[in-house]
């Protein structure tokens, strides 16, 4: 009876003074989040600017269009959204495999969470958009047609790397997943396959991580 009388009284001072079990672990993954989306989406904005500069003004060709292809040769814009949509939800079903079946693949998708923190759909959307467009015409539309699709993709990679053991194999999964949207791009010809491929994957995929692991404290990511 005491006792419980106690706990009833230290839940009472804690809500009294603003200390509710886990609001400060809930304000920090929360401030995460958001610290995320003030950083990232201007990096991606940069990207994406320097990556039209290159090909638009010193190349003078279309960014969205792959070397060899004109307007009227890449995938009509309809066709192409269609391709990459399923592409995406295809990458999607593999992830959510990866993450299922082996621990390699729940590592990650906690270092990933752990890292993103608290994000909303909105924050979510906006980080996908800007990642989608800001990558993919960096690494497919600018780097692949002067390195080629082989190196662009492994620059990809290390683009993602973390050396860390077994979260290093995300950057392995990021040279193939940058070789199969390099490669839609070079069959294709549209860029917006592999933009609508990689916005699908990281909207669908970054809600997902944030309310499973988002909330636990990042320093346990680091832990042996």
């Amino acid at each position: 009876m005491s006792s419980g009388a106690e706990e009833g009284q230290g839940a009472t001072r804690s809500q009294i003074g603003g200390l509710a079990p886990g609001a400060g672990l809930d304000a920090d993954s929360a401030e995460r989040g958001r610290r995320l989306v003030r950083l990232a989406v201007p990096a991606y904005l940069i990207m994406a600017a320097l990556a039209w500069l290159w090909r638009g003004l010193v190349r003078g060709e279309s960014i969205f269009v792959a070397p060899g292809f004109d307007a009227g040769s890449a995938w009509p814009a309809g066709q192409a959204i269609a391709a990459g949509l399923g592409l995406g939800l295809l990458l999607v079903a593999l992830s959510a495999a990866w993450t299922a079946w082996l621990p390699s693949g729940r590592a990650v998708s906690e270092f990933l969470g752990q890292a993103i923190g608290r994000v909303g759909i909105g924050q979510s959307t906006v980080l996908a958009l800007a990642s989608g467009v800001g990558e993919e015409m960096l690494f497919r539309g600018a780097l692949q047609p002067e390195l080629g699709l082989v190196i662009a993709s492994i620059v990809f990679g290390l683009a993602h790397l973390v050396p860390r053991w077994p979260i290093v194999i995300w950057s392995l999964y990021a040279v193939a997943v940058g070789f199969v949207f390099g490669w839609a791009f070079e069959l294709t010809g549209s860029l917006w396959v592999p933009v609508v491929a990689h916005t699908v994957v990281n909207g669908v995929n970054l809600p997902i991580l944030s309310r499973r692991y988002g909330g636990a404290p990042v320093t346990s990511t680091f832990d042996a």
